[in-house]
C-alpha cells in the first residue's frame, strides 16, 4: 500500500475511532446507580440492573484514558474520572486487597473472588489513567496490586501466575475465568493481559520490580508459551503441561505484538530482535491459516479434532490489523499492510454496526451477526477496536512523518 493510500486509511480508521468513543460516552453512563451501565443488548436496548463487572469498567476507564492520551487533550475526562472513582469505591476491596470480580447494579459486591486476569486489567487502566491524570491515588493502587500479584498469585516453584483464588486470597477448586474456558491453574489469556498491564506500568513508573517481571514474562511467552507451530499454547496444569489442542487465532496475533512492544518500552535491543522475529513468524502463520477468503479472522481451530471454528468475533478481526502494521513497520513490506486494509474492509462490511453504532460481538461464516450477543456486557467492551485504531493510526502517522523528512 503506497504512502498516499495509507493516509486514506488513517483518516477512516480516525473517523471509526470518534463514533466508537461517541458511542461509549453517549448510550453507556449509570446516571440512576452511578458509574456504567453493565449490559445493553444487540438492539441497544438496556438491559434493566444488570450486574457490572469488572473487566467492562477497568477496559472503560482504559479505554477513556488512553483515548485522552492519544488526543492530547481532557475530552474525556469525565468518563474517566467516572470509571476511576467506581472502580475505587465499588471494586477495590479494603480488606483483602485486590478487586471484586462483579458488583450489582447498585455498587455493591456480588462476587469477591480474585481472578487474577482482573487484576492485571486494573493495573493496566490504572496506569494508563495516571499518565492521563497524574493521579497518584491510581498509581499507588496499580503497584500495590503489582506487589499483591507477585506475593499471591506468582508460583516460585513452577514458574508464572497461578489463575484464581477466593476472597481472601485462598486457592479454590474452580479457577475457570468463563463457562467457555477450561478449568486450568494456569492460561496464556492471563499471562498475556499481566504481561500488557505490567508493560504500562513500567512505562510510567520505570520501577525496576516491574521491569525484572516484565521481562521474566517475555521470556516466558518466548521459552514456553509460544510453540514451534507459531501458535500459543492456551491451557496448562500447575507444571506447563499443556491441557488442549486449540488454537486461538486473535491471541496469536495480540500476544505477538503486545510481546513486541513490552520489548520496545523495556529498551531491550535482545528482546526487541527475538520479538521483531518471533511477530514476523506469527504474522506469516496467521495470515496461511487464520483467514477466510473475505479476509474475516477465524475464531479458532482445534487440529486434533479437524474442529474449525468459523465464526468471526470482533475483537480478533481488531487485534488482526494491529499484527499486521506491527509486521509492515518492522519489514516495510507493503503485503503486511494490505491486508491489514483488507480486514478493515471485512470490518467495515460485516462487524460496525453501521445503524446502532459499535461493533457486533461476532458474526457467522456468512457474515450475519448473532443477535443474542450484547453490544455492552461483561465481556463486551471498547478496548480492543479503539486500541486497535490507535495503534494503527499512530503506525501510519508515524510513516508519513519519517516520509516528509526523508
Amino acid at each position: 500500500m503506497p504512502l498516499t493510500h495509507s493516509l486514506e486509511f488513517s483518516k477512516k480508521l480516525e473517523l471509526e475511532l470518534e463514533n466508537i468513543l461517541d458511542y461509549w460516552k453517549k448510550n453507556t453512563l449509570d446516571h440512576e446507580f452511578g458509574g456504567f451501565l453493565g449490559r445493553i443488548d444487540h438492539k441497544n436496548h438496556v438491559i434493566e440492573k444488570a450486574p457490572k463487572g469488572v473487566i467492562l469498567n477497568t477496559r472503560l476507564l482504559w479505554t477513556f484514558s488512553k483515548a485522552n492520551n492519544f488526543y492530547a487533550d481532557k475530552r474525556f475526562d469525565e468518563e474517566c474520572n467516572r470509571a476511576f472513582e467506581y472502580l475505587y469505591e465499588n471494586f477495590r476491596d479494603e480488606c483483602f486487597g485486590g478487586v471484586y470480580w462483579e458488583v450489582d447494579h447498585t455498587g455493591k459486591p456480588t462476587n469477591k473472588r480474585k481472578q487474577i486476569y482482573a487484576q492485571a486489567f486494573s493495573i493496566y487502566a490504572l496506569a494508563e489513567y495516571y499518565k492521563y491524570s497524574k493521579n497518584k491515588k491510581a498509581i499507588d493502587w496499580a503497584m500495590g496490586l503489582f506487589d499483591l500479584l507477585e506475593k499471591r498469585a506468582f508460583d516460585t516453584r513452577y514458574n508464572g501466575y497461578i489463575e484464581a483464588f477466593d476472597e481472601r486470597w485462598e486457592p479454590i477448586q474452580d479457577l475457570r475465568l468463563s463457562e467457555k474456558d477450561l478449568n486450568a491453574p494456569k492460561t496464556t489469556n492471563t499471562h498475556l493481559h499481566v504481561l500488557e498491564a505490567y508493560t504500562t506500568l513500567f512505562e510510567v513508573t520505570k520501577d525496576q520490580n516491574v521491569r525484572k517481571s516484565l521481562e521474566h514474562l517475555i521470556q516466558l511467552f518466548i521459552d514456553h508459551i509460544f510453540d514451534d507451530t507459531n501458535h500459543l499454547k492456551l491451557f496448562f496444569t500447575m507444571d506447563w503441561k499443556v491441557i488442549t489442542s486449540e488454537i486461538s487465532f486473535g491471541h496469536d496475533i495480540e500476544a505477538a505484538w503486545l510481546l513486541n512492544y513490552g520489548a520496545k518500552i523495556l529498551k531491550d535491543p535482545s528482546f526487541l530482535n527475538e520479538t521483531n522475529s518471533l511477530l514476523i513468524k506469527i504474522s506469516n502463520t496467521f495470515i496461511a491459516e487464520a483467514l477466510d477468503t473475505d479476509f474475516g479472522v477465524f475464531n479458532a481451530i482445534d487440529p486434533k479434532l479437524k474442529k474449525l471454528d468459523r465464526d468471526k468475533h470482533w475483537w480478533p478481526q481488531a487485534e488482526a490489523m494491529v499484527g499486521m502494521a506491527y509486521a509492515w513497520k518492522i519489514t516495510h513490506e507493503d503485503t503486511y499492510l494490505n491486508i491489514g486494509y483488507q480486514v478493515w474492509e471485512f470490518i467495515n462490511k460485516h462487524i460496525i454496526d453501521h445503524e446502532n453504532g459499535e461493533w457486533f460481538f461476532r458474526v457467522d461464516a456468512k457474515g450475519v451477526p448473532y443477535t443474542t450477543e450484547d453490544k455492552v456486557g461483561p465481556w463486551k467492551g471498547p478496548y480492543h477496536n479503539s486500541r486497535a485504531l490507535i495503534e494503527i493510526i499512530t503506525i501510519l502517522k508515524e510513516a508519513q512523518s519519517v516520509h516528509r523528512n526523508t
